[in-house]
């Protein structure tokens, strides 16, 4: 059997899913991302669940989508479909997700930042959009990320790929809040949670959703057809094989 990379445990009616798969940097491989769906189900049908907490091991959150498997898989498709489904699953789950991120987060997992309801970030914390970088553009995380930052933040980030800190991230509102400590955050806003209603929490959601939702309802497929055309590209190719291969692409200029 493969050994899980994502682990589940239920306390005091928070659902903690860990991502735990500090080998490759939590990349969004097709077993993690199953594993997250599966535990995000788990936590739906337990009615003793008020919440979910997403956190990690080790350095890194996410670093972004698993491109040694999408090269496996022989392209893009099957990647960009899994990652679609479970930005909107986070966005449409009936219960409340809170980000736990004391770490590296890189393109794709800034989408799933973006898809939890609150973020709470600590001072290890960075984050960089790299896909302009390997001939990429931050395409389906869109959707969960133009409804929190600014128009300025996102053309600046998307387009440097520069690495930004947690209080970077807090004023462009990718994050609801950059703390010291963390943990100390976390378990203020989840006793928050634990008072609130099944029918209260999951309708505020629907509330605080709405917009990110009618995006997926009208930008989903297109976005998804962006980010397969530009992983099948020339530039795409190069882009992840200088990634790969720990060089420079060939467009760089110093």
């Amino acid at each position: 059997m493969t050994d899980e990379i994502v682990r589940y445990e239920v306390t005091s009616g928070i659902a903690t899913v860990t991502l735990d798969s500090p080998g490759n940097r939590n990349a969004l491989s097709a077993q993690l991302i199953a594993e997250i769906t599966a535990h995000l189900e788990s936590a739906v049908a337990d009615e003793q669940v008020r919440a979910v907490l997403l956190t990690h091991t080790g350095a890194t959150f996410c670093a972004g989508a698993d491109l040694r498997e999408s090269a496996a898989e022989g392209g893009p498709a099957a990647g960009t479909a899994r990652m679609l489904g479970l930005l909107r699953r986070l966005v449409e789950l009936p219960k409340p997700v809170v980000a736990r991120v004391d770490g590296n987060v890189r393109a794709g997992g800034i989408g799933l930042v973006g898809a939890c309801d609150i973020a709470i970030v600590g001072p290890a914390t960075t984050f960089a959009f790299t896909e302009v970088r390997l001939g990429l553009a931050p395409a389906i995380i869109t959707l969960t990320l133009r409804g929190r930052m600014t128009e300025r933040s996102l053309a600046r980030y998307y387009l440097t790929g520069e690495t930004f800190d947690a209080k970077a991230a807090a004023a462009s509102g990718l994050v609801t809040v950059a703390v010291e400590d963390v943990d100390a955050e976390v378990e203020a806003v989840c006793g928050g949670l634990r008072r609130g209603s099944p029918q209260g929490l999951a309708e505020s959601k629907r509330l605080s959703t709405a917009g990110t939702r009618a995006g997926f309802d009208s930008d989903a497929a297109s976005l998804q057809a962006l980010s397969q055309r530009l992983f099948e590209s020339d530039e795409a190719r190069e882009g992840v094989t200088s990634f790969l291969e720990k060089r420079p692409p060939r467009w760089v200029r110093e």
